[in-house]
This record gives structure tokens, sequence and C-alpha cells, in this order.
């Protein structure tokens, strides 16, 4: 397989696995609201004997949520690698000139040391 191809199929499975990314965060959202309703009529002062229990599954909840973006964001670091590989090599048969303004770095997408 020309190298290319490779590109070209790595480009290709990055765009399906955005769309499948993109169908998660739909439902997710739609979790998401369903939580917020319940989380309004169900965590309040009154649904508890103390207010640390009330912080307790506050937190908890919380947790879940953070632990979903940083998935996500793992994920997304991962296509940021192939993807960055793909578009680094078609800079340098552009003598450096790409989507970085003429820079070889790129876009900086956050902390690359990840």
């Amino acid at each position: 397989m020309s190298r290319e191809k490779a590109y070209l199929q790595m480009l290709e499975s990055t765009a399906t696995i955005q769309w499948n990314i993109a169908m998660i965060l739909e439902a997710k959202a739609v979790e998401a609201e369903k939580v917020k309703q319940w989380t309004q009529h169900h965590i309040h002062a009154r649904a508890f004997d103390s207010h640390e229990e009330q912080l307790k599954e506050s937190l908890s909840i919380h947790e879940v949520i953070v632990e979903l973006v940083e998935g996500l964001t793992k994920l997304e670091n991962g296509l940021y690698s192939n993807l960055k590989a793909v578009l680094g090599s078609g800079e340098d048969d552009a003598g450096g000139e790409g989507f970085g303004g003429g820079s070889s770095d790129g876009f900086g997408f956050g902390d690359d040391s990840k």
C-alpha cells in the first residue's frame, strides 16, 4: 500500500470515528438533559439528612461527568496525533507552508506531551 493510500485510509477512518463521536455526544446530550432535570428535582437539602450526604451525591455525579470528558479528550488527542502525522507530511512537500500559517508546528491543540 502506498503512503498516500495509507494516509487517505487514516483520514477516512478518522472521519468515521469523528462521526461516531458526534453520535455519542448527541446521545450524551440527551442523557445529560435528563440527568439535569432529575438532579434539579432530587438533589436538594430536603432529600438528604445532612449537607455531607448531599455533597457526596453531587460530587459523585460530577466525577462521572469529568471521567466522560477526560475519556473524550484522550480519544481526540489520539485522533489529533494521526491527523498531525498526515498533515505534517504534506507540509514537508509544500516547503513548510500549511495550516500552521508558515510554521511547521501546525495548530496548537493543548499539551502535546500527553
